[in-house]
This record gives structure tokens, sequence and C-alpha cells, in this order.
């Protein structure tokens, strides 16, 4: 049997935000907790939606207490904040922080034996659907207006806790490429590789089936059309990844990721490397690695992204192309090739060991140990 979790409803397109009002009435909400990271309250991109939410006279208040990486503080905050205002529902505006410190804040208010939220990691027995998220992406990778997942630090362990809960899904999720067009390049690109990441490990996870390989192979041929020019800042460009990378979510959500995510998130915990960075660095290795376990799969992966003559090709070869296509894409966005700068040679066993523990590892279609994973890294430095 397969399971597939989605949005009760979602808007695409330029001026998607303006449906925001309705929905909240809709669904009778009178006090929303909008979550939103620093950044974006100070360059005034929280205020495209804050400002659609004045003129129809919704009562609100803005908490922003959001590390790029949040914390279990910026969440038991974020559960009090929402308590103390007497909140009834949350708008998350922005990317993966700020969504993942939503939906974590959302299960622990309707879930409060999982006040802990260490108690939340992995798959957690919640009872309880989380209060109501309305989510609006900033950054068209994580796609986690539409995922069951979220990722909080602990930062007294040095590690990132990865937390998976069909209770956890915004029930709306309002994808307007017009909230993404004041990226910057370098994060366009980083957010736009943890996308193709996401395509692309979900099409290969141990869990995937017909149904997400259908959204995972369009969300590699969206993607790979389409971020070179959404880091030139295109509309075709942005309005390309915003759906591109919602597809994406659409999929992995349901069937799980693998040892790129499990080897990412430590680098995160221990480095603050941005998520989307270590992705894509990570990658094309991992491909290599995995590619005996994924039978035709990269066939179809390199096709997708657009390289010729596949049909000709040994699997040896169309493997290649499907490794060579991530790498040029990734260097034709600016992502450095490798860990040199990130990475201590020190600290190798803890990121090994932080990467077998990881959620993700298990959906990884070829089986691996702490050994591995340690050489990977060290090939990546």
């Amino acid at each position: 049997m397969n399971r597939f979790v989605l949005n009760e409803t979602s808007y695409h397109g330029s001026g998607a935000v303006k449906a925001i009002p309705d929905e909240i009435k809709g669904r009778g909400l009178t006090k929303i907790l909008v979550a939103s990271d620093p950044d974006l309250v100070k360059f005034g991109v929280t205020q495209k939606v804050t400002d659609i939410l004045d003129e129809a006279g919704i009562e609100y208040k803005l908490y922003s207490d959001i590390k790029p990486n949040p914390t279990i503080e910026n969440v038991q905050s974020g559960v009090e904040f929402y308590k103390e205002y007497g909140a009834d529902g949350i708008i998350a505006i922005g990317g993966g922080s700020s969504m993942d410190t939503a939906k974590a804040i959302g299960i622990i208010v309707n879930n409060p034996e999982f006040a802990d939220v260490r108690s939340l990691e992995g798959v957690a027995p919640t009872k309880c659907k989380s209060v109501p998220i309305i989510a609006v992406p900033t950054t068209a990778g994580t796609a986690a207006e539409v995922t069951i997942n979220y990722v909080i630090t602990d930062s007294e362990k040095n590690r990132k806790m990865v937390c998976v809960d069909v209770h956890d899904i915004p029930v709306v999720a309002v994808v307007d490429p017009d909230m993404m067009s004041t990226m910057p390049k370098g994060l366009t690109a980083a957010t736009g590789m943890d996308a193709l990441t996401h395509a692309i490990e979900g099409y290969i996870t141990k869990g995937a089936w017909e149904l997400s390989d259908m959204f995972h192979l369009k969300a590699i041929e969206v993607i790979s059309r389409s971020l070179r020019d959404a880091v030139d800042n295109t509309k075709e460009g942005r309005e390309g990844m915003a759906l591109g990378q919602y597809i994406a979510g659409m999929g992995f959500s349901n069937v799980g990721l693998g040892i790129v995510h499990s080897m990412a998130h430590p680098l995160g915990a221990l480095y603050d490397t941005p998520h989307g960075v270590a992705n894509a660095i990570i990658l094309p290795t991992v491909m290599e690695y995995n590619a005996p376990a994924t039978g035709e799969k990269y066939k179809y992966i390199a096709k997708a992204m657009g390289v010729e003559g596949v049909e000709d090709m040994s699997v040896d070869e169309y493997r290649k192309a499907a490794i060579d296509a991530v790498k040029q894409l990734s260097e034709d966005v600016g992502i450095p090739a490798d860990l040199k700068e990130i990475v201590k040679a020190e600290d190798i066993p803890f990121l090994a060991q932080s990467a077998f523990d990881d959620a993700c590892r298990p959906g990884n279609p070829r089986d691996t140990s702490v050994e591995e994973i340690t050489e990977l890294y060290k090939s990546l430095m």
C-alpha cells in the first residue's frame, strides 16, 4: 500500500497571495501569527503579505525569532508567542526555516504532550492536526509548503532533527513567483539545486513508485530548463522554478529521500552551511555511488535534463550523462565543486555518524555504512 498526502488547497501564479484573506475568513480564523525570518521582514518581503492582511482588516502579530537553521529555542519561544497572543492560525512566509518553525509550533500547540521538541524527531505519533497553516514560500527549493517534513536544529548536540508527520502539512500553499523575485542569485541557485536534489533523490529512493515517479521526472524537467533563467531573474525562470520545486515536493514528501540529504544535514548543523549548497555539492558524488542500485532510472533523469541521444547510450554512458548534466547545471549557477572550504577533516567521523543516523538515510537506494559515508565525505575534500 502507498499513501499520498497533499495540501487541501494550493494557489499558483503571479498575484496568488491575494487569495489569502478569503482563505482566512473562509476557515473562520480571527487572529493570525505571521511567522517570517528577520531578513524578509527587513527587506519588505513579509510586508507584501501583511499589507494584504491590513487591507482586509485581519488581525495578526509578527513572529520573527527564526534563524536560517531554526533551533529548538526558536520553536519553544514561538509556541509561547502563539499562546500568549491567542492565535488560531499561522501564515508562514519564507523558505524552509520559517515554514519548519511554523510546522513545529503548530504541531506542539495542538499536541502539547510533545512540548519537548526533541520528541518530534523521526515519525512522531501525534494525534491531532497542526493548527491551520497557510504557507507562502519566498524561495524555490525546499517545497516545505507541500511536505510532511520539517527540520529543527538541536544546538546543544550540533545536529539536525528530521521530523516526519502527516499532521504538519499546511492546509493551504500559496506559491506566488512574485514573492520570490527579490531572491539574490546565490540563494536562487542554492535553493534551486535543493529542489533538483529533492526530485532526483525522490525518484531513486527505495519508496519510489509510479505516481511519485511521474512528479519527480516532471520536476527534474522543469527545474533543469528553468534554474539558469531564474538565477538571471527572468519572469519565466522564476515561474518555472516556483512550479518545479512544488512538484518535487509533492513527490518526495510521500516517498522519502536519501543520503545526499543525510550528508547535508550535519553540515548545516555544524557549520551553518546553506542546505541547498550542501546538497548541490554532494549530489553528483552520491549519484555516482548510488548508480549500481538505480536500474534504468538515470536514463530518464538524463532525458529529463535535456541530454540528447540517450536512447543510443549504454548503461554506463547514460549514467555518466545524467551525473554530468547535474554537475554542469550546478557549475553554471555558481555552486562550489567540493567541500574543501566547508568541512574540517577532524569533523568527518562525527559528520559520517550523524549522516548514518539521519532519518533520510534508510530511503537511499543503495544500502550504506558509516565507513562508506566517511569515504564519500573524504572524496569531496
